[in-house]
């Protein structure tokens, strides 16, 4: 950026560093979303349910499934989309 371009989206600054800002707060927001480690925690939670006779095995199992779709979205998020054959 030239010195005449500088001085001339000068008043756009405040702008640039608004977007800037909510760039990163986005950034880190899509960061803890797509964690799997407090999905991979709320698993091992499900199966001590189980073993503890909190929960019984259909309720074991509807929990799982959704922890584990969560999984999926999370790596094809982190992987980008699968590519067809």
């Amino acid at each position: 950026m030239g010195l005449i371009t500088g001085l001339l989206t000068l008043p756009l600054a405040p702008v640039r560093g608004t977007a800037w800002v909510l760039d990163q707060v986005v950034r880190a927001a899509e960061e803890e979303y797509y964690d799997p480690e407090p999905v991979r925690a709320r698993l091992a939670r499900l199966e001590q349910e189980l073993n503890s006779g909190a929960i019984g095995p259909e309720e074991f199992d509807r929990r799982e499934d959704e922890l584990l779709d969560r999984l999926d979205e999370i790596e094809e998020y982190r992987n980008g989309p699968r590519q067809a054959p």
